[in-house]
């Protein structure tokens, strides 16, 4: 749409996508408003909607992922939730425990990591672990608990959902709903997330392309919900040395392609504590729009990935270190 156009045509233009058998989807950008047309390009009468009123051009999206290419919204997406903001000048820090374990546990991690600069707190309600004797989470009552956390310290919350039918439930506790990277290609709980109002946080899958995640964000973001931050978790590959592997030349190509902010989660994508600091201050030299990263009272002690936690005072040294790093990049932490 042309900058001076009207909310009277740009509701026209969507109806006048919709007539042709087109979904449309309104994406409002800072400096102009993109009309998405989803459906059959080969729809006779698509190039006629460049004589409505407020219509500045009609081009066809070549990117598979309509919604979330930087194609039809150029510029970048800054997601808001609560406390949290993501993809403006300033980096989004979300930091806390892997799992609520108890309410000692998470109030101590809760004060560290919000008296350190964090703007977002992280902790699991439920754990969806590879063996089933694992640390499952909470559940019910850490959700409970971690609304309490945001309560004291006003740190938005995110936290892991695992099925659609619990993003209702989870929702109403947390201000963002993880899908972990064991669930990307779980489509129906992308679509689920897609329905609600909560901003949700799409970690990349273990083995998944860049492709395929962008994909998996189109789900989300065809649902109606344009609240879509991209995370970077690692991928597994032959090397041993680390838990997986973490490419940071994923920043910058996502950014490339599109519109979505970008986090780097440095815990998983390392598996082990002592390479989580340098990894923090490379994602935010690469570009990162936010760090998401394990923070514990007592790693020794947790009862999952507690090898690649960072005890509360590494993290504030970290957290320090990093404003450096933002500082020299024209960033602010």
């Amino acid at each position: 749409m042309k900058r001076s156009a009207t909310d009277d045509n740009i509701d026209h233009a969507a109806q006048q996508v919709e007539k042709l058998g087109l979904k449309a989807n309104v994406l409002r950008g800072a400096e102009r408003t993109v009309i998405a047309a989803i459906g059959d390009e080969r729809v006779e009468g698509v190039r006629s909607l460049e004589s409505a009123p407020g219509v500045d051009e009609v081009m066809s999206v070549l990117a598979p992922y309509k919604l979330a290419s930087r194609e039809a919204h150029s510029t970048t997406s800054v997601v808001e939730a609560g406390s949290l903001s993501v993809g403006g000048n300033q980096i989004g820090m979300i930091a806390g425990p892997c799992g609520v374990e108890s309410e000692e546990q998470l109030m101590t991690a809760a004060r560290a990591v919000k008296a350190a600069g964090a703007t977002a707190l992280r902790g699991g309600a439920y754990k969806p672990r590879t063996s089933p004797y694992s640390f499952q989470g909470m559940k019910t009552e850490g959700l409970k608990l971690l609304a309490a956390a945001r309560e004291e310290t006003g740190l938005a919350i995110v936290t892991e959902v695992v099925a659609p039918e619990d993003v209702d439930l989870v929702g109403e506790y947390a201000d963002v709903l993880q899908i972990g990277a064991r669930n990307m290609q779980n489509y129906r709980l992308l679509e689920a997330c897609g329905r609600s109002h909560r901003a949700v946080l799409l970690k990349r899958g273990a083995s998944a392309t860049l492709d395929e995640m962008l994909l998996a964000a189109e789900y989300i973001l065809d649902g109606g919900n344009s609240k879509v931050m991209l995370c970077e978790r690692g991928v597994r590959t032959f090397e041993s040395h680390t838990r997986f592997t973490l490419p940071l030349a994923t920043v910058p190509y996502l950014q490339e392609k599109t519109h979505l902010p970008v986090v780097i989660d440095p815990s998983h994508g390392t598996g082990h504590t002592s390479l989580v600091p340098a990894m923090c201050r490379a994602a935010i030299a690469a570009g990162a729009d936010g760090l998401i990263v394990e923070v514990h009272p007592d790693p020794e002690n947790a009862k999952s990935d507690g090898y690649q936690s960072l005890t509360c005072e590494a993290f504030e040294k970290v957290m320090a270190e990093c404003r450096r790093v933002a500082a020299a990049v024209d960033r602010t932490l």
